[in-house]
């Protein structure tokens, strides 16, 4: 014998009708509630939602973005979608965008300003009603589709000289000054930087040697170095420190997993740390609390950066006064062990 719900799809699935008649409310009422549901009273929203949920109601979002010229999608693009930095930002933004109706949808650009070009593409062609960038160096073509989709973007991988449109971040080389500076006030003089090949590191390498000038140290090339993702980028950070500059006394990692790597080969080879070497990082992950020693970093409002984002996209979705497009959340140095 079939379910009430199965006996009515006709090959459709669940019909609006069927919801509005288990919630005791209108088809017009179940359509606000599911497309706009801040215009829903609390009560009602959950009778219809509840409904949904035991009729098992797949909503057609799809007619509603080509009617409209828009979903309840927003897209978000990331550098990597293996690198945990980020979830806290994801989850944030997620966190506000689900009780206003919108959904979050994840896409991958791997630092290439064409494969991101693409993605933002593909973005644009379902309609999303916003986007958040985690880069801030897009393609000519990019912008030009940003700037023409009428949609409203956000901007949160640092700060820009010229945004899109919106912006809530940090400043990569602003931070980079400050841990520097801050070596450098604790005594270390021949500090070296290790950093992957990004935009993001780029401007942190500046911001390095901007600090090094500042604290009238000269910059040494043989003390920076390139390496390559995951803990293994740590381990090649100090073989290089070793056999090309090895009176170097402080080691600035441009992220946490470098740092733990840089930490774990350290103690492979038998060098204290911070006697041997000190280790500074970026970004603060709670990995750096339980390695010993605990790692000196600069802490990143992270999930601050995703709420404000997520808030920002609603306020000009909704047509509400955004009261500044670009913030600057800043950043916080945790003094650890290993420095």
């Amino acid at each position: 014998m079939r379910s009430r719900s199965s006996s009515s799809r006709g090959g459709g699935g669940v019909r609006m009708h069927e919801v509005a008649e288990l919630a005791g409310v209108s088809r017009m009422t179940v359509s606000r509630a599911l497309n706009h549901p801040e215009k829903v009273k609390e009560k009602v929203r959950q009778r219809v939602f509840d409904a949904v949920s035991q009729l098992g109601y797949v909503h057609n979002h799809l007619a509603r973005s080509l009617s409209s010229s828009k979903s309840n999608v927003i897209g978000l693009v990331l550098p990597s979608l293996e690198n945990s930095i980020f979830s806290a930002t994801v989850k944030a933004i997620s966190d506000v965008l689900r009780p206003a109706g919108f959904q979050l949808m994840l896409a991958e650009s791997s630092d290439d300003p064409k494969d991101e070009e693409i993605v933002i593409s593909n973005f644009l062609a379902q309609r999303v009603a916003g986007l958040v960038l985690h880069s801030t160096r897009h393609s000519p073509a990019a912008i030009r589709m940003l700037r023409g989709a009428n949609v409203p973007v956000v901007e949160n991988g640092d700060m820009p000289v010229d945004p899109i449109d919106m912006v809530v971040s940090y400043s990569n080389r602003a931070a980079a000054k400050a841990m520097t500076l801050h070596l450098a006030r604790m005594g270390y003089s021949k500090i070296g930087f290790a950093s992957l090949a990004n935009p993001r590191a780029t401007e942190r390498q500046l911001g390095y040697l901007d600090a090094l000038a500042e604290a009238g140290l000269a910059p040494d090339p043989r003390r920076i170095v390139n390496v390559s993702r995951g803990f293994g980028g740590g381990a090649e950070a100090i073989a290089h420190i070793e056999h090309v500059a090895p009176d170097t006394d402080a080691l600035f990692c441009a992220g946490d997993v470098l740092a733990v790597g840089a930490l774990l080969e350290c103690n492979r080879r038998g060098w204290a740390v911070p006697g041997r070497l000190a280790i500074a990082s970026f970004d603060d992950l709670d990995l750096l609390r339980h390695v010993n020693p605990a790692i000196t970093a600069l802490r990143l409002p992270r999930a601050e950066i995703g709420r404000r984002s997520a808030e920002m996209l609603l306020a000009r979705i909704f047509e509400r006064e955004i009261p500044v497009q670009s913030v600057d959340l800043g950043f916080e140095i945790v003094q650890r062990a290993s420095s």
